[in-house]
């Protein structure tokens, strides 16, 4: 068996061949750290963790790369309204992006390089697309001239003249073509700047990832990845950029993760339902949100909303529980008897479903589809008179490893009594607010954690059932 990938370059789903037997080098755009991360953030974030595992289980050694624009004009925004210096913005951002998707079960990549720390590399790069010919300074800005890269438009398959069709220069802008993307820009004054033969500034956007790419995996690397909305212009410009300059592919597949939409509507801040996952994470087990975002195929759009999510924690808690009753069989029971090689084959073909769903293209929807029948077999097993310790052993195995693959906790957390506080004084302010829905779902999380409500003449008292 081969893993298949969909290449978004091709749009064909393609047998995943790595330019080194055994290893894999990846790279996935990470955040733009001038706030909490929101829930779209966290979908490639969970995502690509996930097929980093997958790959690691199939044997590969992979070199995981994902970066954090620690400077940008989101940035310089954000300091300007907080009257807080840029660095001490993104610290403390980066700080709060790990500890949410630490929570979310993703494993830190080898390397997480911050545009800051690279602009050595960065402006390296951009002399070199000069001195070549696919850049030029103007009035101390620096940029791609993307008229003389033939290839470009192939990863999105727009052509140039479409692309001319929706192409404006911007007031202050001196490019010499609408097509064209600042690879440096001139600082303004009093914005956060860096010395560059051009004078002072900072980079572009996209220049960033061509840059650390090069630094940290080379010009050609196996598997680059992000969210569907930087196919186009991100990760178009990464390919000009990189391909002008080194004159090589710069990466062989492209992977695109999905839009996530907010009760069927797409996430805006203008439509008041944009959601960071450090306020979800405040009343939902971060193992049901991830659970959630492994429940569609990557590439699909989904859809959040409290019903699904509770819909969700419905399933995991099941999967959960005869994970648990497995255990409870094997620590009290008398009856254990010899192995039973029906069943140990049933468990051995599963295996084998949950490996072939997951080869084409890491379709974690079946891979958990099959989590769920591994778990109905597990309850029919526990059904019969006489048990084997090798057949219980063998379903434990079977859920803690495919469990681990997909970044999955069998273990249920368990909340902290301030959390539980705060949970009872949210539902207390949605009955206030007649939001008798968003009450009825917390009461019902906090009834699946086994907390028992009490109403007494002092107001709503809690215990741990």
């Amino acid at each position: 068996m081969s893993i298949q990938i969909y290449n978004t370059l091709s749009r064909e789903k393609e047998e995943f061949v790595p330019l080194e037997e055994g290893k894999v080098k990846m790279y996935v755009c990470g955040p733009t750290v001038y706030n909490y991360i929101h829930i779209g953030n966290a979908r490639p974030a969970i995502v690509f963790d996930t097929v980093r595992r997958y790959l690691e289980f199939r044997g590969y050694d992979v070199n995981f790369v994902s970066n954090f624009t620690d400077v940008d004009d989101k940035l310089i925004r954000a300091a300007n309204e907080l009257g807080e210096e840029v660095p001490a913005i993104a610290d403390r951002f980066i700080e709060a992006y790990f500890e949410d998707v630490t929570a979310l079960g993703c494993k830190k990549a080898d390397t997480h390089p911050r545009v800051t720390e690279s602009m050595d590399i960065i402006i390296e790069f951009i002399e070199a697309l000069i001195e070549k010919g696919y850049a030029y300074e103007s009035e101390g800005d620096v940029y791609y001239h993307t008229r003389k890269f033939e290839g470009y438009g192939k990863l999105s398959h727009q052509s140039i003249d479409e692309l001319k069709s929706g192409a404006r220069i911007a007031v202050g802008e001196k490019k010499q073509d609408f097509l064209d993307f600042a690879l440096w820009k001139n600082a303004k004054e009093g914005e956060i700047s860096w010395d560059s033969p051009w004078g002072q500034g900072r980079p572009g956007w996209h220049i960033e990832c061509s840059a650390m790419v090069k630094k940290y995996l080379g010009d050609t690397i196996d598997i680059h990845a992000g969210g569907q909305d930087l196919a186009f212009p991100h990760h178009e410009n990464e390919i000009a950029q990189s391909e002008a300059l080194s004159g090589k592919t710069f990466a062989n597949y492209w992977m695109h993760n999905g839009y996530i939409n907010i009760d069927n509507e797409k996430m805006s801040k203008s439509l008041g339902n944009f959601i960071t996952v450090h306020d979800i994470l405040k009343i939902h087990d971060p193992q049901v949100l991830r659970f959630f975002m492994l429940s569609v195929h990557y590439r699909n759009p989904i859809n959040y909303s409290e019903e699904v999510l509770e819909n969700t924690r419905a399933g995991l808690e099941r999967i959960r529980t005869s994970y648990d009753n497995l255990l409870h069989r094997k620590v009290t029971s008398t009856d254990l008897t010899d192995t039973n090689e029906e069943w140990l084959n049933k468990i051995n073909s599963l295996h084998e479903q949950f490996i072939t769903s997951m080869d084409d293209d890491f379709n974690t929807a079946n891979g958990i589809s099959v989590l769920f029948e591994l778990s109905q077999q597990a309850n029919y097993y526990l059904l019969e008179k006489t048990t084997s310790a090798t057949v219980i052993n063998a379903f434990i195995k079977e859920f803690e490893e495919l469990f681990g693959v997909l970044g999955l906790s069998l273990v249920k957390e368990e909340l902290l009594d301030e959390e539980i506080e705060a949970l009872i004084e949210k539902r207390n302010q949605a009955r206030k607010d007649r939001n008798f829905q968003l009450a009825d779902q917390i009461r019902d999380q906090l009834k699946a954690m086994n907390i028992i409500l009490e109403d007494t003449p002092q107001g709503i008292r809690w215990k741990r059932g």
